[in-house]
């Protein structure tokens, strides 16, 4: 019983002088609540619209009548496409999607009304900029809509001469009704894609280079020894006491952006919000894990914060919610399991967007709960790099 009351002194000492040094360098704050904060607002505001809206768009009408001028005007009706400007030629038209006025546009060549009439199937062409990825694709989905719909107008005018009914006329050029149904986020919202997983990864990095941070500037400072002789000795005691109040900071601010994802933006949440705040929980967790073994394995501040920012850059790029991981070479999807992103943003797929039960993502939270007990593998490296490595600059 005593030795267990002199362990929790030992670890309120720590604690309480790790409070002391996260309250007595303004860099803390930054790291651990204002750049979170930051970034919360600026990815969510940046994509508030959903999707990018009246991207502008060129036209080529070499027809000059009055279908081309219909077309023309349904294609600017499209939400996400805007009718800049018309231009005479093909070639002015390239140069200013050259120069990056407008994103692509749209050529109607001269008799396309007349040839269309007489069945003689003109040809529409459409240009896109696909060196501009998201704006390239949502214009090619637009412009491509647009062309077909022109096509059916065209085929419906001359099956209406022929004398059919409005009936026949539908049923020649659509047998087949698409009913289709976009699942969990049917806005096709991009802030919905995006933000789940942008959010935390943000929060993620925070988390690395803050447990690094405040892991090697004790090695550099040369407190290392002081660090460890408040916690009685015990390199276990030592290091709960440094990362449990910075556990607390960093799981209020995952708290936060949960309540503000779902709870004010109204993102889909259909496992409710405190399964997904105790995966946001066990990734703070498996983040600070992740960030002792890096300063373990590189007890160096300088190697260490390197270390730290590559694999949170990396992580972002390997989670599967840019690019899918199943179609990653076989390689690459072995070594996703690396990465926390990865099992928290499968967990945010299970539970936020399909709602199944937790029990479902166990695997995941299993790989997170690993990454917690990373620290042991280290831990007596660690303490020896405080006891006896100087800093070499």
């Amino acid at each position: 019983m005593e030795e267990r009351n002199k362990k929790s002194v030992a670890l309120w000492r720590v604690m309480k002088r790790e409070v002391g040094r996260l309250t007595s360098r303004p860099i803390y704050l930054f790291c651990m609540i204002i750049a979170p904060l930051f970034c919360y607002i600026f990815f969510t505001t940046l994509m508030a619209s959903g999707l990018p809206k009246d991207l502008p768009v060129g036209v080529v009408d070499l027809d000059q009548t009055a279908t081309s001028r219909n077309i023309i005007r349904n294609l600017d009706s499209f939400g996400g496409t805007e009718v800049a400007a018309t231009y005479p030629s093909i070639t002015s038209a390239r140069i200013a999607m050259q120069e990056g006025k407008i994103y692509a546009f749209f050529y109607l060549p001269a008799g396309l009304s007349s040839e269309a009439s007489s069945q003689k199937q003109p040809t529409i062409s459409f240009y896109t900029n696909n060196s501009y990825f998201v704006a390239g694709s949502l214009l090619m989905k637009d412009m491509k809509m647009m062309s077909e719909l022109a096509s059916g107008a065209a085929s419906r005018k001359v099956l209406y001469a022929r004398g059919a009914t409005e009936q026949q006329a539908m049923a020649y050029l659509q047998p087949i009704v698409v009913d289709a149904h976009a699942l969990n986020n049917p806005w096709l919202n991009y802030s919905v894609y995006l933000c789940n997983t942008l959010v935390p990864a943000m929060l993620m990095i925070m988390i690395f280079m803050v447990t690094v941070f405040s892991i090697g500037t004790e090695i550099k400072a040369g407190t290392a020894a002081q660090w460890l002789a408040t916690g009685n000795d015990s390199m276990y005691i030592a290091l709960a006491g440094k990362l449990l109040p910075q556990t607390v900071v960093f799981f209020i601010m995952s708290i936060f952006y949960n309540v503000y994802l779902y709870g004010f933006l109204h993102f889909p949440c259909n496992s409710g919000i405190f399964p997904m705040i105790l995966a946001s929980l066990f990734f703070v967790l498996a983040s600070q894990g992740c960030g002792v073994l890096m300063i373990g394995t590189l007890p160096s501040l300088r190697l260490g914060l390197s270390f730290a920012s590559l694999w949170g850059v990396i992580s972002i790029s390997i989670s599967g919610f840019s690019f899918p991981v199943m179609a990653m070479s076989p390689v690459l999807q072995g070594l996703s399991v690396l990465f926390p992103l990865r099992h928290y943003f499968l967990i945010y797929v299970d539970q936020a967007l399909n709602g199944y039960s937790m029990m479902y993502s166990w695997v995941n939270y299993v790989a997170l709960l690993l990454f917690m007990l990373l620290p042991f593998l280290v831990m007596r490296r660690l303490k020896f790099a405080m006891l006896h490595i100087k800093y070499m600059p």
